[in-house]
């Protein structure tokens, strides 16, 4: 658990290797909710590589002096990240 939004990770190590690298963050929103997006990559065994670039959307809550996850939603791919935000920007055009 993190007692700080610095401290939150999408960072995973299993066996010595990190199977989740984390590329990057975005803090959407602080407080008691807070949202953050990740840019991150999975390890692929077989190729002994990483993958492609893949975001993730994460909401926590603080309780008890630590943050929680309660929440995630994956973009799989650039692709869909690109829908996404073609549909935000015709939604939010003035």
């Amino acid at each position: 658990m993190s007692a700080t939004i610095e401290e939150l990770t999408i960072t995973y190590e299993q066996d010595g290797v990190v199977t989740t690298k984390e590329l990057d963050k975005v803090i959407l929103s602080k407080g008691t909710w807070t949202t953050i997006i990740f840019k991150y990559q999975d390890w692929d065994r077989k190729k002994e590589a990483y993958g492609p670039d893949k975001y993730s959307i994460r909401r926590y809550q603080k309780r008890d002096g630590e943050y929680r996850q309660q929440s995630k939603f994956s973009i799989s791919s650039q692709d869909q990240a690109k829908k996404i935000i073609e549909a935000l920007q015709s939604w939010i055009q003035d």
